[in-house]
């Protein structure tokens, strides 16, 4: 019998092998991701990566507001505060589950019908499909707690088109599915209503042939209209702005933008850690020349070091804590954070991430 009750799986009967589904189950905090979940959901993958009756996964969410809306910050914070070693092992687990997910050999749909955010991008995006429901709102906000994109963004974000993953790094802006089919980041939207329908279809399709190519076929039968995305009729300006080299000289793009979503990309910037922008551009600069296990080796590195910073706890308290969202950054200018500090973040550690 399965132990846990915060992540489900099931096994459903189909034809050429049957579905596995997986179930994220705690609403009440908006599925966001513990360290058992985490393990139970390696452990259960693994299982179905070789099993011959499995043909393909599903990964959804148990009815409520979100997908997943990333790591469980509450239970972050108050292991910082506690310098609690265990902390560095969480992120060590979910970086390993994203590169399995990442490889898997079958195909991997992501259900994301609601908040997706963070964590629960990391269990979604690195798989073979993602489809978005028109409820869907997608972000990653880490640099507004003084952190990072990490779980792969500093690998999905630069390769999305027109420096638009840059863009949504940076600010940690929020957006819906139409901009993320617009973008790559979901492959095909659908009504939230046809989600069963879809489901059983795939369970009852044989997958002959391509198993991948048969998934996508399936899914396009229940796409939904997908309207244009603002973001994508403004690439041209926010290629442009993200285009330069530094964060400073990012900033003063978006500040001298005629562009209303450039101008409004300036303003989130300026409230954000300056480290972690520093830090995050890098990141994905970097990224977009490595390869997926590289980029997660590169992420360990640099939470290891979040971890030991002021920023991090910092932005959590603000955020999620005290909620009073004045958090006090340092260095709080752009200006003051120093290239040699940043470049400290990167260097390789006396234990990698295996």
């Amino acid at each position: 019998m399965n132990p846990y009750t915060e992540v489900l799986f099931e096994e459903m009967v189909g034809n050429g092998g049957n579905l596995g589904i997986i179930t994220l189950n705690r609403p009440n905090v908006l599925n966001s991701l513990n360290h058992s979940m985490i393990h139970a959901l390696y452990e259960q993958l693994h299982s179905w990566a070789s099993a011959d009756h499995i043909k393909a996964v599903v990964i959804r969410a148990a009815e409520g507001r979100a997908f997943c809306a990333g790591g469980d910050l509450r239970l972050t914070y108050e292991r910082i505060k506690n310098h609690d070693p265990a902390m560095a092992g969480f992120f060590r687990d979910e970086y390993q589950l994203n590169r399995f997910i990442f490889h898997f050999p079958k195909p991997y749909i992501a259900l994301l019908d609601g908040i997706t955010m963070g964590g629960g991008v990391g269990i979604s995006i690195h798989g073979s499909h993602r489809v978005a429901t028109d409820r869907l709102l997608f972000a990653m906000p880490e640099t507004g707690i003084g952190f990072f994109p990490d779980v792969g963004g500093t690998y999905f974000l630069p390769r999305l088109p027109n420096k638009f993953g840059f863009y949504l790094g940076l600010t940690g802006a929020r957006i819906a599915s139409d901009d993320c089919v617009a973008a790559g980041i979901a492959n095909h939207k659908v009504s939230q209503e046809s989600l069963p329908a879809l489901v059983n279809e795939l369970a009852l399709q044989p997958f002959i042939g391509d198993a991948h190519q048969a998934v996508t076929k399936v899914l396009t039968q229940f796409q939904a209209p997908v309207k244009t995305s603002p973001y994508f009729e403004a690439h041209h300006a926010i290629e442009s702005c993200f285009s330069a080299g530094t964060m400073e000289e990012i900033l003063r793009a978006l500040q001298s933008s005629e562009n209303a979503i450039c101008k409004d990309a300036a303003s989130m910037i300026s409230k954000k850690s300056p480290t972690s922008l520093k830090i995050t551009l890098k990141a994905m600069h970097d990224g977009k020349r490595m390869d997926f296990d590289s980029c997660m080796r590169q992420e360990y590195r640099l939470v290891t070091r979040f971890l030991q910073g002021h920023d991090f706890a910092e932005g959590i308290r603000a955020v999620i804590i005290d909620k009073d969202q004045t958090p006090k950054w340092n260095p709080d200018s752009l200006e003051d954070v120093m290239n040699a500090e940043v470049e400290k973040y990167f260097a390789p550690l006396a234990q990698e991430l295996a």
